[in-house]
């Protein structure tokens, strides 16, 4: 069991949560993630790490409630346990001095790229920060990426906040400036990884996308991370999450993220009806109709 030290909401979706597992907080590096498990019988979510203390011996995870566990997990409190908490896994960013790097977030894969950030600046790099979201309630980690970035630019889909349009649209405006861009971390949404990968790509910028296909148990034991990464198979857990992303089919790994969109969806509304179930049992014990 792994408790919950501190619960933060950092939108009406998204919710920073930091646990005490001093383990893997030794043992973590940018790129890495964990599996979670909140309850016995639940389903194994991979989770990117967003940070960690060794001395506090905790790990941040930033989560976006979209489906039934991600749901129960920011419905859990401080003080709270999650049943499993297994990492650190996947292969660590490779973190060396490459010169100018522009690491691009979008919505919350802010989280993810953010520790990537942190490690490449330590490392000497220039860093030019990206981050970008559907609207001004959903950027995150703005203060974080600043402090890691030498520059910061921020793209909100409908323009209510800082300049308007995608991250992409930013991405390719620094190239056509004459910006020198050693490489490219763009993690977030499938689609705005692969229009991120069509932008760098005619240019010959290295560029490396982080993968979210779907995992059980992030150990490379049931196949179901399966992507084509350069004509060849790979195991996103275990061979990733990262990789070349002008070598990623992105359109076998799109439809294969929708193989069980009916069944989670189903899920997600048995879960919501029985939450609804339990709220209405309780106001009723308390004399409320």
């Amino acid at each position: 069991m792994y408790k919950i030290i501190k619960k933060q909401k950092l939108s009406d979706t998204i919710t920073k949560l930091v646990i005490e597992s001093p383990l893997v907080a030794k043992k973590r590096k940018a790129g890495n993630f964990v599996m979670i498990r909140v309850v016995e019988g639940g389903e194994r979510i991979p989770i990117t790490i967003a940070d960690s203390d060794i001395e506090k011996g905790t790990v941040t995870i930033i989560v976006q409630a979209i489906g039934k566990t991600t749901k129960m997990l920011c419905s859990l409190n401080e003080g709270d346990f999650v049943l499993d908490f297994v990492g650190p896994l996947g292969e660590p960013t490779p973190i060396h001095n490459y010169g100018t790097v522009v690491c691009i977030g979008g919505g919350v894969g802010t989280a993810e790229v953010y520790p990537i950030a942190k490690a490449l600046r330590d490392a000497g790099n220039e860093v030019i920060g990206i981050i970008g979201a559907r609207s001004k309630d959903l950027i995150i980690l703005e203060k974080e990426m600043g402090e890691v970035c030498n520059k910061l630019y921020i793209t909100t889909d409908d323009g209510s906040y800082a300049r308007k349009g995608f991250v992409s649209d930013q991405l390719l405006e620094l190239i056509n400036k004459g910006t020198k861009i050693d490489g490219v971390y763009a993690i977030g949404p499938i689609p705005m990884m692969q229009v991120c990968a069509n932008v760098t790509k005619p240019f010959g910028i290295k560029t490396y996308v982080s993968l979210n296909p779907i995992m059980v148990d992030g150990t490379g034991m049931c196949g179901g991370c399966r992507v084509t990464v350069g004509g060849k198979m790979k195991f996103a857990c275990v061979d990733g999450p990262e990789f070349d992303a002008h070598q990623v089919d992105f359109d076998e790994l799109i439809m294969r993220n929708r193989t069980y969109i009916d069944l989670e969806k189903t899920s997600l509304e048995k879960y919501e009806e029985h939450i609804c179930n339990l709220y209405e049992k309780s106001l009723s014990g308390k004399g409320v109709k």
